[in-house]
C-alpha cells in the first residue's frame, strides 16, 4: 500500500513494481487528485502550472524515472534565448553575475563589474581564499556559513534571494548540511570555495558553470503538456484501479507481521504486507504515533512553509519592461511583498497566446508567512504595486488566479539529516515501512525521486527476504 499519490507516491508504486513484477500495489491518495503540489491546468489558453514546471537533470535520478517510464522523448528543454535570472537591487532588475552559481563565482570578471554589488563586498569577496576553513563538522545555516566566507552583502544580496526562491526558507535556520552540502565539502576539502573553484576549472570540471547565470537552464526539462503529463504517464503505468482518490488514511497498526489501514470514507480496513508513507511529515507522525512514538514526534515537530502564487496572463504590450530572461528574485532587505517573479511563458513554448506573457509571482514563504493569511484581493494589491515599480506592469490582466500551498515546503532547519537519521533508526524495527517525500532528503524531483526509488527497493528486499513475494 502506497499512500499518497504525489511524485513520491507514484514513483514508489512504480518501482515496486519495476522490483517485484506482478506485485499488487495500492496507491491511496486523500485528495481528489494526483500529483500533490504539482499540478497543470489550461485557462483562457494559458497553460498554468500550481508548482514545479520543470525538473532537474543533474542529479540524475528524476530524468532516469522518464527513461525507465518511456517519456523521456517528450521532455523540452528551455528556450535558449530568455535563460538567466535576474536579482532586484533599488528597484532595477540586474543580472546575475555570469558564471555564478548560488555562492560561488566561477568567472571573477563578472563579480568584480557587477552592480549588485558594493566594492567594499567585492573586496570582501576577493578575500575569501584568506578566510580559514571552519575546524568544526557540525551543521551550521546558510547565513552562517555565507557570512564567513563571502560577507554579508552577498547574503544579503545574492544568496538569500536565489535560496529564497528554492526552499522559500530563512537563510538564518536552514541548514546547510542538507541543502548545499556541495560548498561545506568545498571548504572541507580546499580550505576555500574560491581555491576549490581554481581546482575544478584546471580539471575541467566548471565549463557549463561558468557560462550559467543563477540556475543551469540547460540542465532542465519540462514537458509540453506541463509537468501533470508526467503523473498521467506514471499512474497508467500502473494496473487498472490501483490508484483511489478521495482515500484518506485514518490510521495504521501493526497487526502480527502486516500492516492494517483504516481509511475514510466507507471505514474500510485493508491490510498490506508492506507501506510506504509518501506524505507530508505531519501526516506522517500521526499514522506513525502509534507504533513509533519517538520517530513520529521528531517528524511532527517539522516546520513547513505555506505559500501563495499569483497566476497573471498579460498581454505584452501591459508590461513597459518586460524583461528577457526567464525571471526575477527579490531579496529580503528591499522590503517589497514578493519572493520572485518567473515568467513561465518564456521558458517553453505553448504557454502563453500569442502577444501574451504568463507570469508566477510567489509570495509568503518562511520569511512572510502573514502574507498567506490576506485574500486574494489583497496579494494582487501588494503584488500590483511591486510589479509596477519593478517591470511597469499597468495592473491589466486577462487572467488571473491565486494558488495556495499550505504547509507545503518542508523547512530543513539545522540539525535536519541528524534528525531524519533519528527518525529512519526509530522505524529500523519494520522493514516493510518506508517514509518518501519532499520532508526527508530534499526539497527538489530529484531527491524526491530518490527518496521513492530507495524506499522500493527496500521493501522489496524485506518481502523477497521474507518469503512474501
Amino acid at each position: 500500500m502506497v499512500v499518497g499519490a504525489g511524485l513520491s507516491g507514484l514513483s514508489a508504486a512504480f518501482y515496486l513494481r519495476q522490483k517485484i513484477p506482478g506485485v499488487r500495489v495500492s496507491v491511496v491518495e486523500a485528495s481528489p487528485k494526483i500529483g500533490g503540489v504539482i499540478q497543470t491546468e489550461t485557462i483562457d489558453g494559458f497553460l498554468v502550472e500550481h508548482g514545479a514546471d520543470m525538473f532537474a537533470t543533474e542529479p540524475g535520478d528524476a530524468l532516469q524515472l522518464c527513461r525507465d517510464l518511456g517519456v523521456e522523448d517528450q521532455l523540452m528543454v528551455p528556450e535558449e534565448s530568455g535563460r538567466g535570472a535576474m536579482i532586484v537591487r533599488g528597484g532595477r532588475l540586474l543580472a546575475v553575475p555570469e558564471g555564478f552559481v548560488l555562492m560561488r563565482a566561477t568567472r571573477v570578471w563578472p563579480m568584480l563589474t557587477t552592480p549588485l554589488l558594493s566594492v567594499a563586498a567585492k573586496l570582501r569577496l576577493a578575500r575569501e581564499r584568506f578566510v580559514p576553513p571552519r575546524d568544526s563538522d557540525e551543521d551550521e545555516s546558510v547565513a552562517a556559513f555565507t557570512r564567513r566566507r563571502l560577507g554579508n552583502e552577498v547574503l544579503q544580496r545574492i544568496v538569500q534571494p536565489l535560496v529564497g526562491g528554492i526552499y522559500t526558507a530563512d537563510p538564518e535556520r536552514l541548514s546547510m548540511l542538507a541543502t548545499m552540502r556541495q560548498f561545506v565539502s568545498m571548504e572541507r576539502e580546499h580550505g576555500s570555495l574560491s581555491v576549490a573553484t581554481r581546482a575544478r576549472r584546471q580539471a575541467g570540471t566548471d565549463s557549463r558553470e561558468r557560462s550559467s547565470s543563477g540556475a543551469r537552464y540547460s540542465q532542465f526539462r519540462g514537458f509540453p503538456g506541463g509537468m501533470t503529463q508526467w503523473f498521467e504517464a506514471l499512474a497508467a503505468a500502473l494496473p487498472a484501479g490501483s490508484l483511489h482518490t478521495n482515500t484518506k488514511v485514518e490510521s495504521l497498526q501493526r497487526v502480527a507481521d502486516r500492516w492494517r489501514l483504516q481509511t475514510s470514507g466507507d471505514a474500510s480496513i485493508d491490510d498490506a504486507d508492506a507501506v510506504v508513507l509518501a506524505t507530508p511529515a505531519r501526516v506522517a507522525a500521526k499514522l506513525c504515533q502509534p507504533f513509533a512514538d519517538a520517530s513520529a514526534a521528531l517528524l511532527s515537530g517539522m516546520e513547513a512553509a505555506s505559500s501563495a502564487i499569483l497566476v497573471l496572463g498579460v498581454r505584452n504590450e501591459d508590461i513597459a519592461r518586460r524583461p528577457s530572461t526567464f525571471g526575477f528574485v527579490v531579496p529580503a532587505c528591499e522590503g517589497h511583498s514578493i519572493l520572485a517573479c518567473s515568467f513561465a511563458s518564456h521558458k517553453f513554448p505553448g504557454r502563453a497566446p500569442e502577444g501574451h506573457t504568463l507570469l508566477r509571482v510567489f509570495m509568503g514563504g518562511a520569511m512572510q508567512p502573514e502574507l498567506c493569511d490576506l485574500e486574494d484581493q489583497e496579494l494582487h494589491a501588494l503584488a500590483g504595486r511591486d510589479l509596477e515599480k519593478l517591470i511597469g506592469w499597468n495592473g491589466r490582466a486577462v487572467m488571473q488566479r491565486v494558488v495556495r500551498w499550505n504547509q507545503a515546503m518542508p523547512q530543513y532547519h539545522v540539525g535536519h539529516l541528524d534528525r531524519i537519521a533519528e527518525i529512519e533508526a526509530g522505524l529500523d524495527a519494520f522493514p516493510t515501512l518506508a517514509l518518501a517525500g519532499n520532508s526527508l532528503h530534499g526539497v527538489g524531483i530529484a531527491p524526491v525521486v530518490r527518496t521513492a526509488k530507495r524506499g522500493a527497493e527496500k521493501i522489496a528486499e524485506a518481502l523477497v527476504d521474507g518469503g512474501r513475494a
